[in-house]
C-alpha cells in the first residue's frame, strides 16, 4: 500500500531532504520527517509554507506533481495593495508571464486566516495596505502564484498552500506531519 505524508512546510525550509551546493546549511525535510523512501510530490519554495505531499508511490508522485494531470493547488495569498476586481479578472483569465501565458486561476477576496506566526514575520507599513486572496491554480510553473500577483500589480507578501487536490492542511501545525496509506 502506498504512504502518503501531509505536512505543514514552515518558511524557509527546503523542500528536499539534503542541502547541497551551499557553503551555508540551509533547513530541510530531513528535521522535520524521519521516514525512509518517502519523496516530496512537487515542490513549495523555500519563503513558501504550508502543504507538502510526500509519498513512496511513484505513481502517485507523478499524478500530484505532473502539470498534465491538472491537480488543483490552493494558496492563502496576502498581497500589497488595495483590491481591484479588473485584476482579479486578469488572474481569472490567465496572466502573460516571461514563460507563457498562466491557465485561468479561481480567486477571490478573503477575510484575513487565522493562521501560525511566521518566522520572520510578514513586514508591515501603515502606509501600504494589505490584503489576502484564496487562488487556485491548475499547473505548476516556477513560483507562479507570486508571478501572476506581481504581473497584476500585487507584489506577494506571504504565501501558504492549503489544500492540493483532495488533500488539505486542516488543523496541522507549522512543522508537523500526519501519515496516510493509500
Amino acid at each position: 500500500m502506498a504512504q502518503l505524508i501531509l505536512f505543514n512546510k514552515p518558511y524557509g525550509v527546503l523542500s528536499q531532504f539534503t542541502d547541497r551546493g551551499t557553503q551555508t546549511e540551509r533547513p530541510t525535510l530531513s528535521a522535520y520527517i524521519d521516514v525512509p523512501n518517502v519523496y516530496p510530490a512537487g515542490r513549495l519554495d523555500r519563503d513558501s509554507e504550508g502543504l507538502l505531499l510526500l509519498t513512496d508511490d511513484g505513481k502517485l508522485q507523478a499524478e500530484i506533481s505532473n502539470p498534465k494531470y491538472k491537480m488543483a493547488k490552493t494558496y492563502l495569498v496576502q498581497v500589497e495593495g488595495d483590491i481591484v476586481e479588473d485584476r482579479l479578472d486578469q488572474l481569472r483569465r490567465g496572466v502573460k508571464l516571461k514563460d507563457g501565458i498562466t491557465r485561468p486561476a479561481d480567486v477571490q477576496t478573503i477575510s484575513p486566516p487565522s493562521l501560525w506566526p511566521r518566522n520572520p514575520p510578514v513586514r508591515f507599513r501603515k502606509t501600504v495596505a494589505d490584503n489576502w486572496l484564496q487562488m487556485t491554480i491548475r499547473e505548476g510553473k516556477n513560483r507562479q502564484v507570486r508571478r501572476m500577483t506581481a504581473a497584476v500589480g500585487y507584489p506577494t507578501l506571504r504565501l501558504v498552500r492549503k489544500a492540493i487536490g483532495q488533500w488539505q492542511l486542516d488543523d496541522l501545525a507549522s512543522g508537523e506531519w500526519r501519515a496516510l496509506t493509500l
